[in-house]
């Protein structure tokens, strides 16, 4: 599967859309990372009116191979988490880059982004 080119990218393997009208990003991760993690058993997001902040831990991904922590791309407030993916794991590792989507961010800020060339890139260099 092909890193969509609307999408941004981070090296901790998540996504995020460019910003809509109202400042509010979605967020998730990729293919690339539900791949290597294995079938999602576990998801932990952050709470509607939290506010994450750019490359922390925001949440965590458990699976069947292991536990991995989820890293917010942005700093901004949380406005919508993903209840489906809540209800059933398993979207993370069927749609990624559509119904597995994980929570909507008012973005302040960013940190270092990728495009999709350069994510593609990152994630062929590690094999």
């Amino acid at each position: 599967m092909s890193n969509p080119q609307h999408l941004q990218y981070t090296k901790e393997h998540e996504w995020l859309t460019a910003a809509d009208a109202d400042g509010v990003s979605t967020i998730g991760i990729t293919k690339h990372a539900a791949d290597a993690l294995g079938d999602i058993v576990y998801v932990q997001l952050p709470a509607v009116g939290d506010t994450v902040t750019a490359g922390e831990t925001c949440g965590e991904l458990e699976s069947t191979k292991s536990v991995s922590d989820l890293y917010s791309p942005v700093t901004g407030e949380v406005v919508e988490v993903n209840q489906d993916v809540l209800d059933d794991n398993a979207l993370v590792n069927s749609a990624p880059f559509e119904g597995g989507w994980l929570f909507k961010v008012r973005v302040e800020s960013t940190d270092e982004l990728l495009s999709a060339d350069q994510y593609n890139a990152l994630t062929h260099a590690e094999g």
